[in-house]
């Protein structure tokens, strides 16, 4: 037999609490009357998320490109510093060569940015060669990988594009110019190394020869250059220590700034 009405009513109090079980006992209890709105809990905002903490970031600092830099004491003698910009910078790198394509090389040579001149932060340092008249300049700076790599690939291309070509200078002394690739350490994410060789005659009329190592490479988002160059001998060892050295250097350096972020 079917319980009462109001035995039923009881019974589900009995068995529920709180706002639903009397919402849910008082449609069993009574007949159905018209639909009403359902009650709709107070608005409130939802807890704010936890922040994550933000990924440490790669990007050189001005302290870390001036820590990575490979200096004279790294590379012993004869190498000391930098008395000055060698002679024939302007002398022989302020040129026209008679190719517009090769135009590039000689304004990046001329004003040691390989990488552009807005790439910042960037660090330099000079050394000298005492026995051999030679210069090295050594260059950190911070670039995107991406504008790195455009660099690295029209570097790669010079020994094709530009294996030969003629640039005068100033003076109106004819060059011949050849680019040739120099191996480098396997060092960094991707490098490209050059000789370049700017041959012409001296003021008494003898052959000269400006023989320049160029380096470039990678690491991360950090960028190496070095040009080690002269009319004597230039020591190839000595450029392929300082990229060595320097992707360790560079390496080291970006792996501490992350830690200390």
């Amino acid at each position: 037999m079917t319980p009462p009405r109001a035995a039923r009513a009881a019974a589900c109090t009995l068995a529920l609490s709180g706002l639903l079980a009397a919402t849910a006992c008082s449609a069993l209890s009574t007949p159905p009357t018209a639909a009403k709105p359902p009650i709709t809990p107070p608005s409130s905002a939802p807890p704010p998320s936890p922040k994550a903490s933000p990924a440490p970031s790669s990007a050189l600092t001005e302290a870390m490109t001036q820590a990575a830099l490979v200096t004279d004491a790294d590379l012993g003698e004869p190498w000391t510093p930098s008395q000055g910009v060698a002679t024939w910078h302007d002398g022989v790198l302020k040129a026209k060569a008679d190719r517009p394509d090769c135009q590039r090389l000689l304004d990046a040579l001329y004003a040691d940015e390989l990488f552009g001149a807005d790439a910042q932060p960037r660090a330099v340092v000079g050394m000298d060669d005492e026995w051999n008249q030679a210069q090295m300049r050594y260059q950190v700076l911070a670039r995107p990988p991406a504008e790195i790599d455009k660099t690295l690939a029209w570097l790669k291309g010079l020994p094709r594009t530009c294996a030969q070509f003629a640039a005068t200078t100033t003076t109106k002394a004819v060059l011949g110019v050849q680019v040739s690739e120099m191996p480098l350490p396997e060092v960094g994410d991707a490098r490209q190394g050059l000789r370049v060789l700017l041959t012409g005659q001296s003021p008494d009329g003898r052959p000269t020869t400006l023989t320049l190592d160029v380096a470039a490479l990678r690491v991360g988002e950090g960028a190496i250059s070095v040009t080690n160059g002269g009319f004597g001998e230039v020591q190839t060892q000595a450029t392929q220590t300082a990229v060595q050295l320097g992707a360790e250097r560079l390496t080291e350096v970006r792996r501490q700034g992350r830690v200390e972020v």
